[in-house]
């Protein structure tokens, strides 16, 4: 689909014009459940500790659902969220708007785009399955654009997912520190291997993927742990995962433990597979 240049839209600041372009904005109910079941939790601490617990998240697509369903997942954790749907089509933001008009609570929605224009600075941005449509050297100054844009203390998260959401990769961003973490989240039942998920990596990572980089390397080893503990598949798959994650933890970075594993999720230090890195010391 052809992209509309960022010049012809006006963000939700006067005169300022939107940074990005249109995506494709498919979508769908719980689409991002994963990622939202993440925030909610291993988030928490941060969104309770906000002064002010704006969430914005950007690019949400053809549909305002996604939105909806993230205020649903962090009201949990902090009642008075407020989430900001951010998209650079006006009809979308138009369409979000009438479908909610007069639904008590409902999220706010705006134009805009990586410039984030909203009345203050969010603690989460979430941009999801968005940079995936840019191209490869257009990220990282995304990223530092999006980042000068959280609060103190914030977090974005880049990633991308199937169509059901059944597998998913993101990346987690600090205003301060940058990069931090990359996880991936798969629906266990019918998972040939954790390679499987190769081709919804992030964009940064997705051309990654070949002999010599970190996150090659990563899935080679993910595959290597889990044909080990095939055996433990007897006990179910779920079993087999954790089994796979804490082999793994034995030689990379794994920065979460079994409550993690058992939904099928797995993150490590963004630092061994960043773009450029090989794997660390250790067994394939």
């Amino acid at each position: 689909m052809p992209r509309q240049s960022a010049s012809r839209v006006r963000s939700g600041v006067p005169g300022v014009a939107a940074v990005g372009a249109v995506t494709r904005g498919t979508t769908g109910p719980d689409r991002l459940r994963r990622v939202e079941r993440w925030l909610a939790r291993t988030q928490a601490d941060r969104l309770r500790r906000a002064a002010d617990p704006l969430v914005v998240d950007l690019g949400y697509g053809a549909s305002h659902v996604t939105v909806t369903d993230l205020q649903r997942w962090l009201r949990r954790v902090r009642p008075d969220v407020r989430v900001v749907g951010l998209e650079i089509a006006p009809e979308r933001v138009a369409a979000a708007r009438a479908a909610l008009a007069g639904v008590p609570g409902a999220p706010e929605f705006a134009v805009g785009g990586f410039e984030v224009p909203t009345a203050g600075d969010p603690v989460l941005v979430r941009a999801f399955n968005v940079l995936r449509q840019y191209e490869s050297d257009q990220v990282e100054r995304t990223w530092e654009l999006l980042r000068s844009r959280l609060a103190p203390g914030g977090l974005l998260v880049d990633g991308t997912c199937d169509e059901l959401g059944r597998r998913a990769t993101w990346v987690g961003l600090e205003r301060e520190a940058g990069p931090v973490s990359l996880t991936v989240s798969v629906r266990l039942a019918g998972l040939p291997a954790p390679s499987a998920v190769a081709e919804r990596l992030p964009k940064v990572l997705i051309h990654r993927n070949v002999p010599g980089e970190g996150v090659h390397d990563l899935l080679r080893a993910a595959d290597a742990a889990w044909a080990r503990a095939a055996p433990v598949g007897t006990f179910g798959v779920r079993q087999r995962w954790i089994a796979t994650c804490r082999d793994l933890a034995r030689d990379w970075p794994v920065l979460d433990g079994p409550s993690r594993w058992r939904l099928g999720e797995l993150t490590v230090d963004w630092a061994c597979v960043a773009p450029g890195r090989g794997r660390p010391s250790g067994r394939a």
